[in-house]
């Protein structure tokens, strides 16, 4: 697909899309990497993927249409063989009587058109421009349905069974590498964060994490449980005869689809040894801070404490909350040329280009603490902690923060108040938390919905249960702030809603988003940390001075339609 970028240019200026000093920019350095123009607009943020193809489309005389959402039939899907699909990024999704509709990257490829021509002589083809997401999404469907895979590992797990002596040996027999491949596969395709292998008395039980909710996938037979270990502890360079102790390991999964490290613990059990595998997708971009959830004036405090060039953000929430996340987008932010980054961290999630990033290993002696110690004389402009969890490590970082450092860390409290006394339980001095400390963020996960939803509005009984764990006037004047509500309105008139499971997802969820609350440290709350107020005097004090709760900013994304309110207090309550 060649679209001159001169005229590209023109009809991007003319719908006021992009600044023409950014394309000029774009363009220089397009002919520098030697990428398309449209790749680099898109990788530099500069315009939206979706908006540039259709724009393309247009230029081209091609209808456009997203599939990135699609279910394909097999029937259509397949008259277009896995391997062409996949080399030439085209794929076959609507057909009515002779006339196939193909999406494509490349609309001009006739010779691929051709190709597919030459299967049934009969059929018209009809080019559609589409996005290299929309690609992916059909590829994905070209794989086995998971009903049918996993019947499949069934009858292989069963001809394991009594089979297995030798733990090395059983490592490499193919029905046990079949068993994990396709439970990794798996996992993968349903954007699972962690896979859980639990053994039973009777059984082997497979459990997935997504979107934070564990489900069960398949059982397998007792009898598999010790080869399914063995393969695993091989993938993962672990002990193959230590069953008493526990055992940390990773590996790596690559094919011409994703990259995923995948981190491994094993802890012995009861009934033998249980296995959870967390996946972390390699080249991951870090999501900006508009597309975690945050808003507003939130937004704003977040934005204004990142510009300044010392002093300490901490982020605070159970585990799986995002918290990881969060810094990460943080720094890509903050990850210029013009600063010096570098972290501790256990693990290293994701690689981040320009940042140097130091894994802990307790076995070695590199705690948080020691790591930190040493990067203070790497002279960085910036450091991030991957977690406080005691005095050394807190003490550190607040001399670095004061010291001339920006710092960056997490730390287990349940809400942002929460957090100053959990610092000044390490023995953290409150003067030096009152110097240092920028702002605190908690946060949680919420599922978010997939596609259709179903309305509805609340009854005066649901409303009263609300105001259990909220103000409820308080919550009305954001909505009517945020222009949800009308003056008069109140919680009965709002229109909420509730997920509506279909064939894309049985749940009616499908990814997630972030609640916060932010704390910016004001010279009120410096008051307030140097007597060391409780947790609820800090709280109020910030709430008198604009703080939304998470629990209050969960409730404007559910009037919003993004979430509901069931999910809302499944993370906070619960």
């Amino acid at each position: 697909m060649n679209i001159e970028p001169e005229r590209l240019k023109k009809f991007l200026l003319d719908a006021e899309l992009i600044k023409e000093a950014d394309f000029d920019a774009a363009f220089k350095k397009s002919v520098q990497v030697h990428k398309k123009i449209s790749d680099v607009l898109v990788a530099d943020g500069l315009i939206d993927r979706e908006k540039l193809t259709k724009f393309e489309a247009y230029l081209l005389g091609v209808p456009f249409v997203n599939i990135e959402k699609e279910t394909i039939t097999p029937d259509i899907l397949n008259i277009i063989p896995q391997q062409i699909a996949r080399s030439h990024n085209i794929i076959a999704f609507r057909k009515r009587e002779n006339n196939l509709e193909v999406a494509m990257l490349d609309p001009e490829d006739l010779n691929t058109i051709e190709f597919i021509k030459k299967t049934d002589p009969l059929l018209k083809i009809l080019p559609r421009l589409t996005t290299p997401e929309g690609i992916k999404n059909a590829l994905r469907q070209y794989q086995e349905t998971l009903d049918v895979e996993f019947g499949d590992i069934m009858q292989t797990a069963k001809q394991v069974s009594g089979k297995i002596e030798d733990l090395a040996k059983a490592a490499q027999e193919l029905p046990i590498v079949k068993i994990v491949d396709t439970l990794m596969k798996h996992a993968i395709l349903q954007n699972a964060s962690d896979v859980h292998i639990e053994p039973m008395e009777k059984d082997v039980v497979v459990r997935f994490r997504i979107d934070g909710i564990l489900h069960d996938m398949m059982v397998l037979p007792a009898t598999s449980a010790m080869g399914i270990v063995a393969r695993i502890k091989v993938l993962s360079n672990l002990k193959l005869d230590e069953h008493r102790l526990p055992q940390d390991g990773r590996f790596k999964i690559e094919t011409d689809d994703y990259k995923y490290s995948v981190r491994v613990s094993v802890l012995p059990v009861f009934t033998g040894e249980k296995i959870v595998m967390r996946l972390l997708a390699e080249g991951t971009k870090a999501v900006s801070l508009e597309g975690l959830g945050f808003s507003g004036k939130a937004l704003e405090i977040i934005k204004q404490n990142l510009v300044r060039p010392t002093g300490m953000i901490l982020i605070t929430g159970p585990t799986g909350s995002g918290k990881t996340t969060t810094l990460y987008s943080m720094m890509d932010i903050l990850n210029t040329p013009d600063v010096n980054i570098s972290t501790v961290e256990d693990p290293i999630e994701y690689r981040m280009p320009r940042v140097n990033q130091t894994q802990t290993n307790s076995a070695i002696g590199l705690t948080f603490a020691a790591g930190l110690r040493a990067l203070v004389r790497q002279d960085p402009n910036i450091i991030m902690v991957g977690e406080i969890r005691d005095n050394e490590t807190a003490s550190l970082a607040i001399n670095a923060a004061l010291t001339g450092h920006l710092v960056l860390s997490t730390i287990h409290t349940t809400e942002a108040a929460g957090t100053i006394p959990r610092l000044i339980d390490m023995d953290v001095e409150p003067f030096l938390i009152s110097s240092t400390l920028n702002v605190i963020i908690a946060q949680r996960l919420v599922r978010k919905f997939a596609g259709e939803k179903e309305k509805y509005k609340l009854k005066k009984a649901d409303a009263d249960n609300l105001a259990i764990h909220c103000n409820m006037e308080r919550i009305l004047e954001i909505l009517r702030a945020e222009k949800i509500l009308k003056a008069k309105q109140t919680f009965l008139d709002i229109d909420f809603f509730r997920p509506k499971p279909s064939k894309g997802s049985a749940t009616g969820y499908k990814g997630r988003m972030g609640i916060y609350e932010v704390l910016p440290v004001t010279q009120a709350i410096k008051e307030l940390i140097v007597k060391k107020a409780s947790t609820k005097d800090i709280t109020d004090s910030a709430i008198t001075q604009g703080m939304r709760t998470m629990f209050e900013d969960g409730l404007v994304k559910a009037a919003m339609g993004l979430t509901s309110i069931e999910e809302v207090l499944r993370v906070i309550i619960e």
